[in-house]
Formats: structure tokens, sequence, C-alpha cells
């Protein structure tokens, strides 16, 4: 099997865009070049990896499957450049990292392994609690630097940030659900179907911002701080959601699908980023974290704003 690195690439930046433009437009090459990869791999797999429909692509369950072992590959990669880059530097030294509920189940582990092989030396302590705690840590000197929803940070003027991944909010449906034929779907329509709320990380808080802003009051069937509990609610059909993006997964632990749909009302992203305080050097363990986070920003999340 023939599998390039190039190749690779491309499939995920389709699967991640959610359509062969937005790839191309993403690794800087044409869509026949996108298109003639993904045809090739799946060629050499034997399988379809992507379901292609007039709004994009979407992946199959095999895509799925694929999608992880490609993100490992393109990994192992960038992580043997950066061990070869950093020979001989023997960094060491405490990083206090704080994270919150929702990205530690999302980002965690894949910074931490990221960084752990390239910089062994380093004793990373992570620490898991709510946003507004872990802004005062990031501020009184307790934690070195953080991984959190920027978008919902309270101390501006206290705190620096960098924009690591910025994920779409759109519609969580059970399957045959009647807004799956509907070609548009609003807010207002939203409020008409008992609504199962995501409370994790403040985005239940986000999102009753939102209806407030448009005039609306949701019907709020639930709030749950589980993303599972509200895959598995509206995959049963006792609701419907807005969630990120980073979030979605086809189908619930107990292997009911669940669908996603586009709401035509503009909404805000989420944004995912690291998070540090402002004024202070920072040590070369937070300098290589930050770096280690930048080159590990998957391409269809890729966002790299930042806060001085």
């Amino acid at each position: 099997m023939d599998l390039s690195f190039r190749h690779i690439r491309y499939f995920v930046a389709a699967a991640e865009a959610g359509s062969v433009t937005g790839a191309a437009a993403l690794v800087g090459v044409s869509q026949s070049a996108v298109t003639e990869a993904i045809k090739s791999i799946e060629h050499q797999l034997g399988v379809p990896l992507l379901q292609r429909h007039p709004r994009g692509v979407s992946l199959t369950h095999e895509g799925h499957q694929f999608l992880r072992h490609a993100h490992a590959m393109i990994e192992a990669l960038t992580a043997a450049g950066r061990t070869l880059s950093a020979a001989g530097r023997k960094l060491t030294g405490r990083l206090g990292l704080g994270v919150s509920p929702m990205v530690a189940g999302y980002f965690l582990a894949d910074l931490l392994a990221r960084f752990r092989r390239t910089f062994p030396g380093v004793e990373v302590a992570p620490s898991e609690d709510r946003r507004p705690f872990i802004e005062q840590l990031l501020i009184n000197g307790e934690l070195d630097v953080a991984i959190l929803i920027v978008s919902e940070i309270e101390e501006k003027a206290a705190l620096a940030h960098e924009v690591l991944a910025r994920s779409q909010n759109r519609l969580w449906l059970p399957p045959n659900h009647r807004f799956l034929k509907r070609d548009r779907v609003t807010l207002f329509d939203v409020c008409e179907e008992p609504l199962i709320v995501l409370s994790a990380d403040d985005y239940g808080d986000a999102l009753a911002r939102i209806f407030r802003r448009a005039g609306l009051t949701p019907r709020v069937l639930f709030e749950t701080g589980s993303v599972e509990a509200v895959r598995s609610m509206v995959a049963t059909g006792a609701g419907i959601a807005i969630a990120p993006d980073l979030a979605y997964r086809p189908w619930s632990l107990e292997g009911d699908r669940l669908e996603v749909r586009a709401i035509a009302d503009p909404l805000p992203a989420l944004d995912v980023g690291v998070v540090w305080r402002r004024g202070l050097e920072r040590m070369p363990a937070v300098e290589h974290f930050l770096q280690s986070c930048r080159q590990g920003q998957r391409p269809g999340h890729r966002a790299g704003e930042m806060t001085a």
C-alpha cells in the first residue's frame, strides 16, 4: 500500500473542513488535487471514506476510523521532526497546567502526549477546574498556563491568550427528525422543540445569551454537564441540542445515530485556546508548550489569533 503524507493531509483537511472546497483552501491546492488524493486512498483501502452530498462531504463509519489513524500518523511525523530539532536540548522543570472539564475531554490527552514525547524532562502537572477558578490561579501565579474556552474569559485585562481551535456550533438531531427535511432551520424553529442543554464550561450560559439576544425563549427539557448524556438523549429522540463541532460524534455510547445540521442564524464560534498571565516573562517550559500547542493544531481548526 502506497499512502503518501500528502494524501493523508488532504483527507484530514476534507474531513474537518466538511467540503473539498474548504480543504483545498486550507492546504493551498486545487479541488481536483484533493479529490484525486481521497479517491486514491479509498481505492487502496477498498472502502468509501467520505459520503458526498450537495452541501459538502461527511465521514462514513470507515472514514471516522481512518481519521483517527490519520491524525496519529501526522502527529507522529511532526513529533519526529520536533524531536530531531530538539536534539541535545535538555529542558527540565515543572509546568502547572489548568484545564476546564469539556476541554479536558477533547484536547488534554493529545496535548500532553505530544509535549511529553518531545520534552520528557518537564514534569507537567495538570489540574481540572471551572474556568473562573483557573483564571484566578493563573493570575495568582499558582498555574503557569491553561487550556480553556477563551471566548468566555472574564479577566481579559490580566490574561493573554492564543486561539488554538475554533469550533462552530450546530444543531444535533435524532435520525428522521423533521428538521432534516428542511433546507433552513432557525433559532425560532429550535424553540418549537424540547432542548437538551450542554452546561459544561459555561456553554449553557453562552447558549442562553444567544437566545436572549434573538428575543427567544427555548423549551429547555434538561441541562447536563455530560456531552455523552446530550448525545444519548438526542439520539433516542428525547430532544434536540445546539453544541460545538469539537464534541460531535455521529453515534451515542449505546450505538444510536445522531445527525448534525447548520442553523441559519449567525452563531458565535466556540474558541479553545492557551491562556497565560500578562506581563510575566514566560519560562522556557511555557514557551515550548505554546509551540507544541501551535504545531498540534488540526487543519480544519487552525486559528492562531493571539491577544498580547
